[in-house]
């Protein structure tokens, strides 16, 4: 059983993208990271249902003309990334490399709702991760740090909701309840996912792509123009 989870304390988009952090000890292990945080009040969602259509219909179409023995150079790097804090690609993947395969597959990516399909066809054609989070749903800031393995991370076993908890050692995006996504981008929590009443959303965008990040800042540019009032901010090591 989950036990009940406190209320969220919930931050405008503005506040959310000024307050959100990644630690000292991240950057230092990690120096080429970059992220690009995004974030929007009381999004239109019903103006994105045919961007969003297309814009899977187009990654669908990309990667599945990629060849089969093509790696992308900077999915390798988050290969390279989760080796050194000890996941094999077998064991877990980054999201974007998990998206790319699945969209190479005959039943391809599946749709979820207009938001989620939006933001993991920008993350496809530009091959960077993209996490998507529902802010009435989130409590606080978003920090990345290095879990200790105490942390608590929400998420469902067999259709029903149980709580895990990270590897020590590998690098988790929290916030004031908990792990919101495992293993850098691998898989986010149930407890702030978007579901098709959201209106209020944060992207994180993770990047090693250095030094210029050129992915990631055209999938941050790309999110931003589609959503009215869109706030941004790219956290560095500088």
């Amino acid at each position: 059983m989950v036990p009940p989870v406190s209320t969220p304390v919930n931050l405008r988009a503005r506040d959310w993208i000024e307050c959100s952090s990644v630690e000292a000890n991240v950057m230092a292990r990690w120096p080429d990271y970059r992220v690009f945080l995004i974030a929007a009040d009381d999004v239109d969602v019903r103006s994105l249902d045919a961007h969003a259509s297309a814009l899977m219909a187009e990654a669908h179409a990309m990667a599945r003309a990629m060849s089969t023995d093509q790696v992308d150079p900077h999915v390798a790097r988050w290969h390279d990334a989760y080796l050194d804090f000890g996941v094999k690609p077998r064991v877990a993947r980054p999201s974007v490399d998990a998206l790319i395969r699945r969209a190479r597959s005959d039943d391809g990516v599946p749709t979820i709702n207009t938001l989620v399909d939006l933001y993991n066809a920008i993350s496809i054609l530009h091959r960077v991760p993209i996490g998507g989070e529902d802010l009435d749903r989130y409590s606080g800031a978003a920090r990345l740090i290095i879990a200790s393995g105490n942390e608590t991370f929400q998420t469902t076993a067999h259709g029903e909701p149980v709580i895990d908890h990270p590897d020590p050692g590998e690098p988790v995006w929290v916030d004031d309840l908990g792990v919101t996504c495992r293993r850098w981008n691998w898989r986010q929590t149930s407890r702030t996912a978007i579901g098709a009443e959201t209106r209020r959303v944060a992207f994180i965008i993770d990047s090693l792509q250095a030094p210029d990040h050129v992915s990631a800042r055209r999938a941050a540019e790309q999110l931003a123009d589609l959503i009215p009032n869109a706030l941004r901010r790219t956290i560095t090591s500088s």
